[in-house]
């Protein structure tokens, strides 16, 4: 393996790398890894998943080099630091996706009437006027909200399907169903209704 220089510039390093020194990536690595990663952290906020992404920003470096995709001479680093934090910032975005789904799933088990396999006359009639408050708290709901409600509850529909069928974005959805729960839980307790839930 050829040597570098450790006081090459960097697009002599990119360059020397194009022409399949490892060595030259390495240097370039080393050379950019404290400033790099420290931007991402600040971002990110944990030191795992900062790790995970300052990998998955060099990947996509090599990638890009190895497509000959990066053409910003004497700017390597400034170039990566935008990589580093594009990703940084799709990561943020994917995490309070995750969570904003995560708190819609767990508010829905609320609303959650499994029966049992074999329901006895009192469980049917408990779930019966369970189903009917719940249908009053829905009609007073506006449209967009009751409309999710029902698409999720009695037609089955996953988010992705309804967001398709209403021309909104799933996290739209998402949204909407997080409201129309809020709004159910406020009714809930002003107008002191009482659900019992046949599990």
């Amino acid at each position: 393996m050829r040597t570098v220089s450790l006081q090459a510039p960097d697009q002599i390093l990119v360059t020397q790398y194009k022409d399949g020194n490892e060595k030259a990536l390495e240097q370039l690595i080393s050379r950019h890894k404290g400033k790099i990663f420290a931007h991402i952290y600040n971002i990110i906020k944990d030191a795992d998943m900062a790790n995970d992404v300052f990998q998955e920003t060099f990947i996509k470096v090599i990638d890009r080099i190895k497509m000959n995709k990066y053409n910003e001479e004497g700017k390597f680093a400034p170039w990566v630091m935008r990589i580093a934090h594009n990703l940084s910032i799709d990561y943020i975005r994917k995490r309070k996706k995750s969570r904003l789904k995560e708190t819609v799933f767990n508010d829905f088990d609320m609303m959650n009437l499994i029966a049992e396999p074999t329901p006895s006359r009192e469980d049917r009639m408990i779930e019966k006027q369970t189903n009917s408050k719940i249908n009053q708290l829905l009609s007073q709901l506006p449209k967009e909200q009751k409309d999710i409600i029902y698409a999720c509850m009695y037609r089955g529909l996953s988010f992705k399907e309804i967001a398709e069928e209403k021309n909104i974005s799933i996290n739209t959805a998402l949204g909407r169903m997080r409201y129309a729960l809020i709004n159910m839980r406020k009714m809930i307790d002003t107008q002191n209704v009482s659900l019992h839930y046949s599990m």
